[in-house]
């Protein structure tokens, strides 16, 4: 069983940046693909970004450019940079890890964009 713990949402100003971070633990063997999605209220689920153990990366294309997907691999720990965040970045961020196709996810870190 893997625990993901997520670290860094808050309230932002348009504009302005925050860093999430996702601590995993309980896996007995490395972690594929780690990422984030968000879930605002009323609307589906996006996949924000991914990132292989190999530091292959994909984003959504409302984040790219904007957005920046890292990971630790020693510490089992992904991070998000958020920069030029926007009040439709407003949502439930979490943090998810595949492991021989099972997929976790964290209990999510609310993350506000509002002046």
């Amino acid at each position: 069983q893997v625990q993901l713990v997520e670290s860094g949402g808050g309230l932002v100003q348009p504009g302005g940046s925050l860093r999430l971070s996702c601590a995993a633990s309980g896996s007995r063997v490395g972690i594929n693909t780690m990422g984030w999605f968000r879930q605002a209220p009323g609307k589906q689920r996006e996949l924000v970004a991914t990132i292989t153990s190999g530091g292959s990366s994909n984003y959504a294309g409302s984040v790219k450019g904007r957005f920046t997907i890292s990971r630790d691999n020693a510490k089992n720990t992904v991070y998000l940079q958020m920069d030029s965040l926007k009040p439709e970045d407003t949502a439930v961020y979490y943090c998810l890890a595949v492991v021989f196709n099972i997929e976790y996810q964290g209990r999510g870190t609310q993350v506000t964009v509002s002046s």
